[in-house]
């Protein structure tokens, strides 16, 4: 076992001695934005995972393959902090509706983190497009405090950003 695992559970067992199990609940951010456009033409720039790099300013880097059970590697870079990369398993890819993977800190049960992409079609033809996740594990009530705030603010630049550049697009 590595140091910083020995050293994760070491923290996870003491915060569960003295909080109580009770207190690791799940955490979660939401957010959606309206994009002029069609949810095809909003699928067609969020499945383009090398393309995220020219655009996003939060998923700064993207590859690997859109199907169920595969990995991606993925870097977040929420505004004023530093780089973070993690390769989620993708949990969901339906075309032009849903995106969703989850990634862990160590080992699952940890600090988990569901995110979600969701694509719905208005009656005017426009896409309410949802971004979120949801943190559970051991260390999301600790955690959390430390990353909701900035976590969120990314959220919303990625919608901006990718809401610019699908009506940009026409």
């Amino acid at each position: 076992m590595s140091i910083l695992t020995t050293a994760t559970v070491a923290i996870a067992s003491t915060l569960i001695a003295a909080y109580g199990v009770g207190q690791f609940t799940t955490k979660s951010i939401a957010t959606e934005i309206e994009i002029d456009a069609p949810p095809h033409a909003v699928w067609a720039e969020l499945s383009d995972t090398e393309g995220h790099a020219s655009w996003n300013p939060f998923v700064t880097h993207m590859s690997g393959d859109l199907t169920v059970g595969r990995q991606l590697n993925v870097t977040v870079q929420p505004a004023g902090n530093a780089p973070m990369g993690f390769t989620p398993t993708v949990l969901v890819s339906d075309e032009a509706r849903e995106l969703r993977w989850v990634g862990h800190l160590g080992f699952k049960g940890v600090f988990d983190g569901e995110h979600h992409f969701t694509m719905e079609e208005t009656a005017d033809g426009k896409t309410l497009f949802r971004q979120g996740e949801t943190f559970s594990g051991m260390l999301a009530y600790v955690l959390f405090p430390l990353i909701g705030e900035s976590t969120a603010g990314g959220f919303e630049a990625m919608n901006a950003a990718l809401k610019t550049r699908v009506e940009a697009k026409g």
